[in-house]
């Protein structure tokens, strides 16, 4: 399966590395497109050259010499983009997205450039894997890319549009307790802070907060031990009550 490999981290995190010699070792033909500096909160944004010209940089990673690797000079969602477009070879049928060097649970999802890349992807009708680790000292990236690479194998079988947000524990492989499916909690392990202004700059700091989260969140299931594993579905409509006839009466009931 053709699979574009990217993350908000930066093309030369180690993260992406790790995830791409997973695809790569599971028989995918895999090609490399992510940011050239980091991204991280980037969500699904385009950056402001999606309009124009976006410059690139072709690398040579030396332990994957058959795989291409661009760096792309905006966020992740406009590397699937460009590879939607056409612009690294075939377009790809899946995009994998990380090795995040973080979680990505709860809402604030939303804000994240590595789970933005899997949400763009299904906005083009192709399927998307996002996959996110706690940091550590190690950091055990062999568990995630594990993880990674079953995912995208369960994905290969999966309808077009399909997103999967993963969420690993940073523990060895024989310490994962399992495997589960949780609700989105309303805040990951950290929470931006404002502590004010000073000289003409906001001051956010991102906090571990100490709020005691329902056992079934995602970000719990994640502190104990389990993979959390989530379908995402990206913006569709929703009801609109009765803003329609407010907006009508408000606005042409004047003229």
């Amino acid at each position: 399966m053709r699979v574009l490999v990217t993350n908000d981290d930066g093309v030369h995190a180690p993260g992406i590395l790790a995830l791409a010699q997973a695809l790569a070792k599971d028989g995918h033909d895999v090609v490399v497109a992510a940011p050239l500096t980091d991204m991280s909160g980037s969500s699904a944004a385009l950056g402001p050259g999606h309009a124009d010209a976006v410059a690139v940089e072709r690398l040579r990673w030396p332990d994957l010499d058959d795989v291409e690797v661009i760096g792309v000079d905006g966020p992740p969602a406009m590397a699937v983009l460009a590879g939607y477009l056409g612009a690294f070879g075939d377009p790809p049928e899946l995009v994998a997205s990380g090795i995040n060097l973080g979680g990505n649970t709860g809402r604030s999802v939303l804000f994240s450039g590595t789970v933005g890349a899997a949400l763009a992807a299904a906005n083009f009708g192709i399927k998307g894997v996002a996959v996110s680790q706690p940091p550590g000292d190690p950091w055990h990236l062999e568990t995630s890319a594990a993880f990674a690479a079953a995912a995208v194998g369960w994905a290969a079988a999966a309808p077009p549009a399909t997103v999967l947000n993963v969420n690993v524990p940073n523990l060895p492989l024989e310490e994962i307790q399992g495997v589960r499916s949780g609700k989105l909690a309303p805040f990951g392990v950290v929470r931006t802070v404002f502590e004010g202004e000073a000289e003409g700059r906001l001051q956010l700091v991102l906090r571990e907060t100490g709020e005691e989260l329902d056992p079934d969140t995602d970000t719990v299931l994640v502190q104990r031990g389990f993979v959390a594993v989530n379908g995402l579905v990206g913006p569709r409509a929703a009801d609109h009550g009765d803003a329609l006839a407010v907006l009508a009466e408000r606005v042409l009931g004047q003229r």
